[in-house]
Parts: structure tokens; sequence; C-alpha cells
């Protein structure tokens, strides 16, 4: 067999389709992954409407996805590493450009690229994968929950472990409980947070919330609020508040309610201008505002090891399993909250 299935993404004329296409041939330093678990996130329907637009494009048609686990199928030549065929493995959601020099691994290269936006990733049968981009994974970690380790858990645990820093019995507001949200509930417990308060229009999503660890479950739309906040945190207001939907209003809100020293922790994504109209309160009270995008590069390998060591179960966090070749419907799926799900995966 020559060929594949590939859910491919034309970037001229914004069409999406699940097509035959050859299997690509690994190069040096590279390998060909057999994909079993592949997870659709909000940055693929962004993708898909128009509203990401890839920064580093490799080609004017691409294979989505960047959350992908599978078996290594086939060895390029020239590797440095001991990969052997058969090996189970995850996939980094990114790759560095490869032509910096006095790359630092503990921050994000500002010429990233991202599997399935720059470069063809793992909506596929097969997936071409870097070397340095695989972490092997244990026996007993389904291919699915390892499949959403690199962009649905570890975005969230990169915001809590580092870009806040979240220390034991720090309050922290979490506003969306959706594929990265309800993650980041879950790795705020696991560091020690408290409060841990969850914000989100959807009864179910709140109920998700309260079910992964949040002490508290709010909707954004009722009037009193900032009281139950305040309540909540005995009138000091949040350490952290985490925006994990990418939404302007959401910000507002966000930095409204947080206490002396606080911090905004932008983790979801939107093209739209970050605005706050607060006032003297925000300089008076030494407000903070801090950018996030994805995981460093340990944390995948750090998330394998403590869902491994048992102390993070993912199974709750896999909504269905979906044939590759219905990528469209999980695709609206999620855009349409239907069902409002953690995460859908596409099977081969």
């Amino acid at each position: 067999m020559d060929t594949m299935l590939a859910g491919r993404f034309h970037l001229d004329s914004k069409k999406f389709a699940v097509e035959e296409v050859p299997i690509p041939v690994p190069g040096p330093g590279e390998v060909l992954i057999e994909v079993k678990a592949a997870g659709v996130c909000l940055s693929d329907v962004h993708l898909l409407d128009g509203s990401l637009v890839p920064l580093f494009a490799t080609s004017d048609t691409v294979t989505v996805g960047h959350e992908v686990a599978g078996v290594i199928h086939t060895l390029g030549p020239g590797l440095k590493r001991g990969l052997s065929v058969g090996t189970r493995v995850t996939l980094e959601a990114g790759k560095t450009c490869g032509r910096c020099s006095g790359c630092v691994r503990r921050r994000p290269c500002t010429q990233m690229l991202t599997a399935g936006i720059d470069y063809d990733g793992g909506w596929a049968e097969y997936v071409i994968a870097r070397e340095d981009t695989l972490i092997p994974i244990p026996d007993a970690l389904p291919f699915d929950q390892a499949a959403i380790i690199p962009d649905a858990v570890s975005t969230p645990y990169a915001a809590v472990v580092a870009t806040a820093g979240v220390r034991p019995a720090q309050s922290v507001g979490i506003w969306g409980v959706g594929g990265v949200g309800a993650h980041n509930v879950r790795l705020a417990r696991l560091v020690g947070a408290a409060p841990i308060i969850a914000v989100d229009p959807l009864p179910s999503a709140r109920e998700r919330a309260l079910a992964f660890g949040a002490d508290h479950a709010l909707d954004p739309a009722a009037p009193d609020f900032a009281d139950h906040v305040r309540a909540a945190t005995d009138g000091r207001g949040l350490d952290f508040a985490f925006d994990c939907a990418g939404v302007p209003a959401v910000r507002e809100q966000a930095a409204s309610v947080l206490g002396l020293g606080g911090s905004l922790i932008l983790v979801g994504i939107t093209p739209k201008p970050l605005t706050i109209t607060e006032g003297l309160t925000f300089n008076y009270l030494q407000k903070q505002v801090r950018g996030h995008y994805g995981g460093f590069p340990e944390s995948v390998s750090e998330l394998v090891r403590l869902a491994a060591a048992g102390r993070l179960d993912l199974a709750p966090s896999i909504t269905d399993h979906i044939p590759l070749v219905d990528a469209a419907d999980a695709v609206s799926r999620l855009e349409n909250k239907i069902g409002d799900p953690i995460r859908l995966i596409l099977v081969p």
C-alpha cells in the first residue's frame, strides 16, 4: 500500500477534506509514525474557520492535527537516538525551526512551527516526525490519553507550573472549562491551589469542573459573581486568573477580581486586541498580565511520567472516538459544543 487517508486543509481555498495521499517517506533524522489516535482541538477549528493563520507554513496544503500518538513504523537514516520500530510514542505539538543557534529549551522559540498548522500533522494514517519530537509512552498509557497530552494537557500544565508558578494554597480562577480549561482545573488541584474557582456559562461544564476538582463553579453572568469570588477568597481576590476561553469579555472580568499582586494568565488564544479598562486600582493592586502559549518541551515528558505514576488519570477527558474519515463531523461537534466535549479522538 503506497497511499493513506489524511485530513487535508487547503490554505488557498480554505477547504478541508479527508483525501487519499501518498504515504510519506522519512528523511534524515526522521521516523514514520503509524497513528493510533489524534485529538481534535479548538486550534484545529480556528485553523479551518480561518481565524488562525499559519505563520510559518511550509506548503499550501497541510494535514491537520497536533495531538498525536502511535507507534514507530519506519526509521529514517542518520538517527541519533536509539529508536526502534514498534516503540509506542506521543509527539510534541511543534518543533523548532532547526536553523537557530543556542536554542533555550525552557523558552518558546520565536519561530516554533506547530504541527498540523505549519507542517503536516497527525489526522492521517501515518505521519512523519523529527526524532527529537518523540516522547516514548509506557504500555499502560492508552494511545487516546497519550495523544492529548501534547496540547490539551501540556498547555495548561506549563501555564500553571511555569508561567504562573502556582504554589500550594494560592487561589486560582479558571474561565472556560473546555478541553484546556478542564485540565487546568485538574492541574491546579494537583499542585495544591486553593480555592479553585471554575467559571463557565454552561451548567454541564460547571458540573464537570466540580467533578475535576474545582471548589466552586460559577456562572459568569450571575449578578453576584464578584461577591462569590470575594467570599470564596476571604475578601482577598484571586492570586491567578486563567483565561482558557480567549474571549475579551473574560479577560475584563478575570482582571477585575484579581487581588493584590494577582496575575491574569492568557492561555486561550484570540486575534482580538487585549484591553483592560480597569483604571487606578489595576496599578494600586500591582496586577499583572502574562501571555502564555503552548507547553514547554519538557512538559510532555513530565506529564507522561505523572500519568504513568497514577498521579493523573486522563480517561475522563476522552469524550468519544470518531473514525478519521468523519473528521469534519468531529470538527462540527467541537465547534458547536455538541455534547459539550472535552476531547474527541480521531482513530484511523
